[in-house]
């Protein structure tokens, strides 16, 4: 790991905003008498979110206020390389992707860009002190390569033109879109997609059922419930949705789910999303205690919960 120093021009004093430090006590405030120091890094950020870096001054502002020792809060700030130890771009400050995957889609074009128009080092200040530039390592986007993250933003499918248009924006205060600068959507192929392109049968199962009183519908099927419909959801596996493809199915009471043949059941299990779920939640059994005016351990709590609410 590279040694990190503070810069050699620091700022005499540094002091929290108003709100800042009222939001650093409560931070504070979250750990236990003699625990303080667990709020560093978070104190440390909050100093870079204000700044824009971390200077000395700040460290030994963060070191008072969590009574740590100095050397120990500034072990942390040179430890992480998310702190930055010098001033940063007033607009922005680019940090441009150099893992293999980046580097083999262009990340060089981008550092290029970055050496023309900021500067020739990194983490030194264009002339007009607006911003800076750095190379870090993976920014967790490798599909989207290259990319480039300014603030919490992140840039993607880059080239040397999306990235110069980006920083023109920038410099004449327009706003930026984040993400991908192609068409893609998103981590999607760049060409569009290849697969998952049919809606799933299970997805149209409600538009794809037998009609009311079709032959295709097994024996037992209703056309209307016997009176008031029983509360399938008291079986284990069947919810709202369920329940619904059911009832559209004819099927409404638990005696009718207790005498399904294995021929029914397969029927059934055609309109379900999950085949199978019938046999390996024991529907049937479940349905045939419910049908005799018992309970089950899963319909006791389903009703203990509506009564509940």
């Amino acid at each position: 790991m590279a040694v990190r120093r503070l810069a050699a021009d620091q700022p005499t004093t540094f002091a929290f905003s108003a709100d800042n430090r009222a939001w650093a006590g409560r931070e504070i405030a979250k750990y236990p008498e003699g625990r303080a120091a667990s709020a560093v890094i978070a104190l440390l950020w909050r100093v870079q979110e204000q700044e824009g870096w971390v200077s000395e001054p700040a460290i030994r502002v963060v070191a008072e206020m969590l009574d740590m020792p100095r050397i120990r809060v500034l072990e942390v700030a040179t430890f992480y390389t998310m702190f930055q130890l010098q001033p940063v771009g007033r607009v922005a400050h680019v940090q441009v992707c150099g893992t293999t995957p980046c580097w083999l889609r262009g990340a060089n074009d981008l550092k290029d860009v970055c050496r023309q128009r900021i500067h020739g080092d990194q983490h030194a200040l264009s002339e007009d002190g607006r911003f800076s530039w750095e190379e870090v390592e993976c920014l967790g986007a490798c599909v989207n390569a290259p990319m480039i993250q300014i603030g919490a933003d992140t840039f993607e499918d880059l080239d040397r033109g999306s990235f110069e248009a980006i920083l023109d924006a920038l410099a004449d205060g327009r706003p930026v879109t984040p993400g991908p600068q192609t068409e893609r959507m998103r981590a999607a192929p760049a060409g569009g997609l290849t697969s998952l392109l049919e809606v799933p049968e299970a997805d149209t199962a409600t538009e794809e059922l037998p009609p009311t009183g079709s032959g295709d519908r097994p024996a037992g099927a209703l056309d209307a419930p016997r009176g008031d419909a029983d509360d399938l959801k008291k079986i284990s596996g069947v919810g709202p949705k369920l329940e619904g493809i059911l009832n559209d199915l004819g099927i409404f009471h638990y005696d009718q789910i207790a005498g399904w043949s294995p021929d029914t059941v397969a029927w059934v299990d055609e309109h379900l999303k999950f085949k199978g779920r019938i046999d390996r939640e024991d529907w049937i059994g479940q349905a045939k205690v419910l049908a005799a005016g018992g309970e089950t351990d899963f319909s006791r709590r389903a009703s203990a919960d509506s009564e509940t609410d």
